[in-house]
C-alpha cells in the first residue's frame, strides 16, 4: 500500500482497503477524527476539501463515507467508517475540521438518525422536529407520519453530544437563540425565496448576527421517491431540484447512471450538453444580477438583466419545447438533436451580450449605492471558501488521465526576463495543482533561453588563423565571436573578461525578438538546448508564491514585493 493510503495504515494499523467500484479506507470509528486530522494537514497532500459525506445502510450498519481531495495536488481518497449499532448511534463529528460538515452531518442524523459527538447543533435540517423516525433507513416505518398541517415549532435548544474519555456519552444544552435576540423571519414568502427557504435571523440594527436556515419546505422526500422508481423516471425530479439549473442537475444525474451502467454518450450529444449548461449558467448569473439590484432599489438593471434572458430562454423552448424546465437530457444522450436555428441565435447573443455588458457595469456596479452596500460584505478567505465547499475547481483536474500522455516532454518556453519567470510560475501552478502526476513522473520541464547575444567586434590573436599557402585564409570560427548570456550575471561577468568594449550586444525582450535560426540555436535544438526539469519541490513553491500574491492576505504579499523589487527591470 502506498500513498495516502499507506499512510492512513501508519497512523491506523487496524485500517482496511476495501474495493467498492473505487478503493475505500475504512477507519473504525474511535480512530476517524485522528485520521482526518491528519489527512487534513498533511505536508505533501493535504485533503482540506471535503467533496461529500454520505451515510449508507447496508449489511446491517450504518456507515458514513467521506469523499476528500487535495487542492493542491487533485489527490483523492474515500473514507468510511461504521457505527456500533441502530439503536442510538455515535460517531465523532469533523466539522471542527471541514466547515462544509457541519450541514452534512445534519443531514446524516436527519435520514438516518446518526448522532455526532462534537457537533454543536443536532436538530433535524429538512424534515420537521417532531418526524418518527428516519427514512432513509431500510426499516423505515412509511406511515409512522401522518400528514400534519399545524405550524411547525422552532426549537431555540439544541442537543449537543460529547464523547467522555470513557466512552460514555455527555449530553448538554445549546442555545440558538436568547430570549433578547430580535428575531426576524426571511421567507419562505418572501419573493426572493421563493418558497423554498426560510431563515431566522437576529438582528442588531442592520448587522445580522446569527442566521438559522430552515430548510425542507420543497424538494422534501426526493431520496425516498428514487427508492422505488426506474432510473428514467428519476430524471425527472431533478429538473425541478433548482429551476435555474435544470439541465446541470440532470446532467449530473445522466452522467451517474451512464457511468454505472458502461453506458458511452456521444461526441456530438457530449457538446450539446456542455453548451446548454454553459447557457443555463449564464441564464442563472442574469437572473441573480437582477434580483440583487431589484431587491436594493435599482429597477433598471433588472430589465436589463431579463432582456438578455428572454434571448436564453427564446433558444432553451425553440429545442427543448420548454423554457425553465427543459426535460432535455436523457440517459445516453438528449431528446433531440439541436433546433436548426440554435447555432445562429446563440452567436447572436454573444454578440449582443458582449456589447451590452458595460452597461451592466455603468449604471449598478459602478454605482455608489451598490459599492456602499456591497463591498467588504460576505468575504470568505481561501482557507474558508475551501472548508466550506463553495464551488470553486469543479472540473478542473479531476478527470486527467496520465496514460492518455501523448509526449513524453512538456516543455514551458517563456521570455527569460522577470514577465517571463511569472508566466512561469502561474503555469508551474497549474500543472502542480491540477496534474500533479506530469511533474512527479518527469514530463515537465523549463526552456532556458538566453537573455543576451554578445559578439565581439575584434577577434582576440588567439582565435585567428594563419594564412594558408595560396595565400588565403580560413573563416573565423562563429562560435567563438558569438556568446549567449543567459541572466545578468553572466552578462557581468562578460564585461570583465572584454572591458575594453570590443563588443556588441542586444537584449532579447523576448523569445519573439530572435530570428529563427537564433531562436533554433539557442532553445529548440535537442542537440544545444538547456532544459530543467521540474521537481515538485519547484512547483510547490510556485504555487505557494502565486497563493500568495493573489491571495487576501497584505502583509506577506507586500514583504515580498520589498525584498525583490529591485530584481525588476524597467524599459524606459
Amino acid at each position: 500500500m502506498t500513498g495516502i493510503e499507506g499512510k492512513i495504515r501508519q497512523w491506523c494499523a487496524a485500517a482496511t482497503v476495501e474495493e467498492a467500484g473505487e478503493r475505500v479506507v475504512v477507519v473504525p470509528d474511535r480512530d476517524l477524527a485522528e485520521v482526518c486530522r491528519r489527512l487534513h494537514d498533511d505536508a505533501e497532500e493535504p485533503m482540506d476539501f471535503m467533496r461529500d459525506l454520505v451515510a449508507a445502510d447496508g449489511d446491517g450498519r450504518l456507515s458514513v463515507f467521506y469523499q476528500l481531495e487535495s487542492t493542491r495536488t487533485g489527490g483523492r481518497v474515500t473514507l468510511r467508517t461504521d457505527t456500533d449499532g441502530r439503536g442510538e448511534p455515535f460517531l465523532p463529528s469533523v466539522c471542527g475540521i471541514w466547515k462544509t460538515a457541519e450541514i452534512k452531518e445534519r443531514e446524516a442524523y436527519d435520514f438516518f438518525g446518526i448522532r455526532f459527538t462534537g457537533h454543536p447543533d443536532m436538530r433535524r435540517l429538512y424534515l420537521r422536529e417532531d418526524w418518527a423516525g428516519y427514512p432513509l433507513r431500510k426499516d423505515y416505518d412509511m406511515d409512522g407520519n401522518p400528514l400534519d398541517m399545524e405550524n411547525e415549532e422552532n426549537a431555540d435548544v439544541t442537543e449537543e453530544y460529547d464523547l467522555r474519555p470513557d466512552g460514555t456519552i455527555e449530553r448538554r444544552e445549546n442555545v440558538v437563540f436568547r430570549p433578547d435576540d430580535f428575531i426576524v423571519n426571511i421567507g419562505p414568502q418572501h419573493p426572493s425565496t421563493h418558497g423554498v427557504l426560510r431563515m431566522r435571523t437576529s438582528l442588531d440594527g442592520e448587522t445580522v448576527k446569527k442566521v438559522d436556515p430552515i430548510l425542507g419546505y420543497i424538494h422534501r422526500g426526493i431520496e425516498k421517491m428514487n427508492e422505488s422508481l426506474t432510473y428514467p423516471q428519476t430524471l425527472a425530479l431533478t429538473d425541478r431540484l433548482d429551476y435555474l439549473s435544470a439541465h446541470q442537475s440532470r446532467h449530473a444525474l445522466c452522467m451517474c447512471i451512464e457511468g454505472a451502467a458502461g453506458i458511452e454518450v456521444s461526441r456530438r450529444a457530449q457538446y450539446i450538453r456542455t453548451i446548454m449548461d454553459e447557457l443555463q449558467r449564464i441564464d442563472s448569473h442574469l437572473l441573480f444580477y437582477s434580483c440583487l439590484a431589484m431587491d436594493m432599489g435599482a429597477l433598471t438593471p433588472f430589465f436589463y438583466g431579463f432582456r438578455e434572458r428572454e434571448m436564453i430562454l427564446d433558444i432553451f423552448e425553440d429545442t427543448t419545447g420548454g423554457r425553465l424546465i427543459q426535460n432535455y437530457n436523457v440517459i445516453g444522450g438528449v431528446q433531440a438533436d439541436l433546433h436548426p436555428g440554435f447555432v445562429r441565435k446563440t452567436k447572436e447573443f454573444i454578440v449582443h451580450l458582449r456589447g451590452v455588458i458595460h452597461e451592466y457595469h455603468d449604471i449598478f456596479t459602478k454605482s455608489v449605492i451598490a459599492r456602499t452596500r456591497l463591498k467588504g460584505v460576505g468575504l470568505l478567505s481561501r482557507e474558508d471558501a475551501i472548508s466550506l465547499g463553495c464551488g470553486f475547481l469543479e472540473g478542473y483536474g479531476n478527470d486527467f488521465d496520465i496514460s492518455k500522455l501523448r509526449y513524453d516532454k512538456i516543455i514551458i518556453m517563456t521570455d527569460a526576463d522577470v514577465d517571463g519567470a511569472h508566466i512561469d510560475t502561474l503555469l508551474l501552478t497549474f500543472f502542480y495543482r491540477f496534474m500533479p502526476e506530469l511533474i512527479n513522473q518527469g514530463h515537465v520541464y523549463i526552456a532556458t533561453p538566453p537573455l543576451y547575444r554578445a559578439e565581439l567586434k575584434k577577434v582576440p590573436k588567439a582565435d585567428k588563423v594563419s594564412k594558408k599557402a595560396e595565400g588565403t585564409k580560413t573563416k573565423v570560427d562563429k562560435s567563438r565571436t558569438v556568446q549567449y548570456l543567459y541572466d545578468d550575471k553572466a552578462l557581468e561577468r562578460y564585461k570583465e573578461l572584454h572591458a575594453s568594449g570590443t563588443f556588441t550586444l542586444q537584449r532579447y525582450k523576448g523569445l519573439g525578438e530572435m530570428d529563427p535560426e537564433q531562436l533554433w540555436e539557442t532553445t529548440l535544438n535537442p542537440e544545444t538546448r538547456i532544459l530543467k526539469q521540474v521537481e515538485i519541490e519547484d512547483a510547490r513553491m510556485a504555487t505557494e508564491v502565486t497563493s500568495m500574491l493573489m491571495g487576501s492576505d497584505v502583509p506577506p504579499r507586500r514583504a515580498f514585493i520589498h525584498a525583490h523589487a529591485n530584481e525588476a527591470e524597467i524599459d524606459a
